[in-house]
């Protein structure tokens, strides 16, 4: 297969003509099975031959996470019988929504991780260590390996957590790459550093990361990836996906936000209006799948807050790249007249080297207004500690959390869940 296709490098102009006309094809195989948005269709008086091209797209509605919750089957675009794998989504923004995939879908699926694990520096006949789940209904594990096989590369499923056994493999079979958590590398780091394990000459070149961001949004960056970097010298590169999607956003070697593969998906970034924001501006990510056989999505509202760059890349692509998420909408904070996002408190907390393992509590109080309040675990229980930690906050994000100190293995339990997928580094109990 071709791992960097040529519509990656081709003109915007040509990029356009060859997303429009996969639209034509997907309004087409839409009004045909699905029942979800032949309704659409119906109610909104919508004539597909009409849309011809992607400014058209605005005459149609968005869908919601929501929509998915409620009619989950009239998504569906295939019987039954052709669906040969079953996923939910991690249940971020609400329950967990089911997805059907095709055969032909699978193959999508690989397709798309070859392409996004090429542009992060991987190549055939490269040994990788896959530090995530591939079972538990996760479609990002399954994605993963046959991405990774059908580019080439080889592949140790050694599943999430437990240092002693990943380090048991990395020493064991050599691996090149690692994909993973970045905030596990540090617990992999001190686990090195307490057990004598030379980990700074080892095997590893890069880690691909999954499901915290390892920049800011000038891409310099983020204190996670300081963090790793000052004790470990390896390449760390960023992901962004979801399982509506079943497409992801890779960084290629020079790490200026994730590439846009626009023969799998079609992008829009709208304001609060649904209007589409003006370049450079922060929005919420739409997106239009293609080439999706079982459940197709046609403008379906993410809840991601991006921002999009469109100069072309000095790898050579002309395809837009985003920035990292700035935050989810129904996770944004209303804290005394300051906006915040869950991403921006990380950071801070992530910054601190007295900090083990932290959580981050959003409730309403009496008078209905939120309030933060952060967990942390530290051997540094002293009050400087504590002015220092809400000092940080009060100057970068203008907001004063309640801090609570919790014994590590009690505040572990509550973050690494084995019932989660990733970290539960924030809790929303609005």
């Amino acid at each position: 297969m071709e791992l960097y296709p040529k519509i990656e490098y081709a003109s915007l102009s040509e990029i356009k003509v060859f997303q429009e006309e996969k639209l034509r094809e997907l309004l087409n195989y839409l009004k045909e099975n699905s029942k979800f948005y032949q309704n659409v269709f119906y109610q909104n008086n919508i004539d597909i031959s009409k849309i011809e091209n992607l400014e058209d797209l605005q005459g149609i509605p968005t869908t919601s996470k929501d929509d998915l919750q409620k009619n989950n089957l009239d998504f569906f675009c295939v019987p039954i019988e052709k669906i040969v794998d079953y996923s939910t989504t991690s249940g971020t923004l609400g329950d967990p929504v089911t997805f059907g995939l095709s055969d032909a879908d699978l193959e999508r699926l690989a397709y798309n991780e070859a392409i996004s694990f090429a542009c992060a520096g991987i190549k055939k006949g490269d040994l990788v260590q896959m530090m995530t789940t591939i079972d538990k209904r996760f479609m990002a594990g399954l994605a993963y390996f046959i991405g990774l096989r059908k580019m080439g590369a080889s592949v140790i499923r050694m599943g999430p957590g437990i240092p002693e056994l990943q380090w048991d493999s990395i020493l064991r079979y050599q691996p090149k790459w690692l994909i993973t958590v970045p905030s596990f590398l540090l617990k992999m780091i001190e686990y090195a550093e307490n057990h004598g394990i030379d980990y700074k000459n080892s095997s590893i070149y890069g880690a691909v990361c999954i499901g915290e961001s390892l920049r800011n949004q000038d891409f310099s960056n983020s204190e996670l990836s300081k963090k790793i970097a000052e004790k470990w010298n390896i390449k760390l590169f960023s992901t962004y996906a979801s399982t509506e999607m079943s497409t992801a956003f890779a960084e290629c070697e020079f790490q200026k936000g994730g590439h846009h593969h626009p023969e799998l998906i079609i992008t829009e970034i709208l304001d609060e209006n649904e209007q589409p924001v003006k370049k450079g501006e922060t929005g919420e990510l739409v997106i239009t799948t293609l080439d999706v056989e079982a459940i197709p999505l046609l403008r379906f509202k993410t809840g991601d807050l991006v921002r999009a760059h469109y100069e072309p890349c000095e790898c050579g692509r002309t395809t837009m790249r985003l920035g990292p998420v700035v935050g989810r909408k129904k996770h944004m904070i209303k804290y005394r007249g300051t906006t915040v996002y869950p991403p921006a408190m990380n950071d801070i907390l992530n910054g601190f080297d007295g900090i083990s393992v932290y959580q981050i509590v959003i409730q309403t109080n009496e008078i209905g207004t939120d309030e933060i309040l952060v967990k942390i675990s530290t051997e540094q229980q002293d009050d400087e500690f504590y002015k220092e930690v809400k000092d940080r906050f009060r100057a970068k994000l203008r907001v004063s959390p309640r801090i609570e100190i919790v014994p590590l293995e009690v505040l572990m339990r509550e973050v690494f869940d084995p019932k989660s997928r990733k970290p539960v580094n924030f809790v929303d109990l609005r």
